[in-house]
């Protein structure tokens, strides 16, 4: 049987928080996954963002579907195969087998209450901001319901995970998914804050009057300094998939953020230059904890305007191959996220 201490400052935000406390004691500290299984747990408890959910899914099959198209899988063997192909769903065996074990000391909880998903996950893994997130999955319309999840998954990870269980990594992610919300719309935040404190509303607040300004994001300095390693590491993703396309988009979209508009930002025609430059010293781009790593970036934080290098993982460690880019603070404060252009991808010299 599954039991747990509460933590002092436990808050049951979620119906099943209480069965996450007890699936992070399950996890495996010493795994290199640990801190993204930990959100993962989290996620898991959290009221599913269909439309989210459907259109990873959809994405998904897409992509397997063209797979099986080249492997040479019939039609009718394909549409059977794609019916196996859901969103993604981290840990779903292991945290569905301590669910169910966790059901035999609570049998009232719904037995298909838990939904393991990857929303914060994967915006994390892959680099992605709030923007980013809505773009690729084309969720305009849905706008407010992946605020409300992510804001959630914030206050969830905030006040559900015990201190033994939020590494540096989980921190960092915490930080960086409150301004991420408070970016995009800080009024949700201040609702929840307002509920848990009521002391920590301005007493000269209109309820009619409009909602303040955010709070510049360069200001944020942690918060704002993952934002741009992540901003670096969605290109990096971009790369290793040898994704012209879409490198070349995320440029035209921030540079559209900069004023007044720079012709800075690396072409369609370059970024397909250097990509073939680089695969043509190597096979691939890893993407391991190595890759990620504080050691293969650099940020020159001086001024209005910084100067971000970040060194490509090849898998003979040469380290030869890099993204050089430019951060722009005051786009980034009227954005409320990294507004960051790349300038080269480029082979080191010497």
């Amino acid at each position: 049987m599954l039991t747990v201490d509460l933590p002092d400052d436990f808050a049951l935000n979620q119906e099943l928080a209480h069965f996450a406390l007890a699936a992070l004691d399950v996890l495996d500290p010493e795994a290199p996954t640990y801190a993204m299984d930990v959100v993962s747990v989290i996620e898991a408890v959290l009221e599913p963002p269909r439309q989210v959910l459907w259109a990873q899914q959809h994405e998904a099959r897409g992509e397997a579907i063209a797979q099986l198209k080249a492997d040479g899988v019939e039609y009718d063997e394909r549409m059977v195969l794609i019916e196996e192909v859901t969103w993604p769903r981290p840990l779903a065996e292991l945290l569905l087998a301590t669910y169910e074990l966790y059901r035999e000391s609570h049998p009232w909880l719904d037995p298909d209450a838990l939904e393991p998903k990857a929303v914060v996950r994967e915006m994390w893994e892959q680099g992605m901001g709030f923007t980013d997130l809505v773009a690729r999955y084309q969720l305009a319309r849905s706008e407010g319901l992946v605020l409300r999840y992510l804001t959630d998954a914030y206050r969830t990870l905030r006040q559900t995970v015990p201190e033994r269980h939020r590494p540096p990594e989980v921190e960092e992610l915490v930080e960086w998914l409150g301004e991420t919300v408070r970016q995009t719309d800080s009024s949700l935040l201040d609702e929840w804050e307002a509920l848990a404190d009521p002391a920590h509303v301005p007493a000269d607040v209109s309820a009619h009057a409009p909602p303040p300004p955010p709070r510049p994001i360069s200001a944020q300095e942690r918060p704002f300094r993952v934002m741009v390693r992540n901003a670096l590491w969605r290109r990096v993703e971009l790369v290793a998939r040898d994704d012209v396309d879409a490198l070349a988009a995320l440029e035209v979209a921030n540079a559209e953020l900069v004023a007044p508009p720079l012709e800075v930002a690396m072409s369609w025609a370059e970024w397909d230059a250097g990509l073939e430059g680089y695969y043509a010293d190597h096979d691939e781009v890893r993407l391991d904890a190595d890759a990620r790593g504080p050691a293969l970036l650099s940020i020159e934080a001086t001024g209005r305007e910084w100067s971000v290098r970040q060194t490509l993982h090849d898998p003979a460690g040469d380290h030869d191959w890099v993204i050089e880019a430019r951060v722009f603070l005051d786009a980034s404060d009227t954005a409320g996220e990294a507004v960051v252009l790349a300038t080269a991808l480029r082979r080191l010299d010497g």
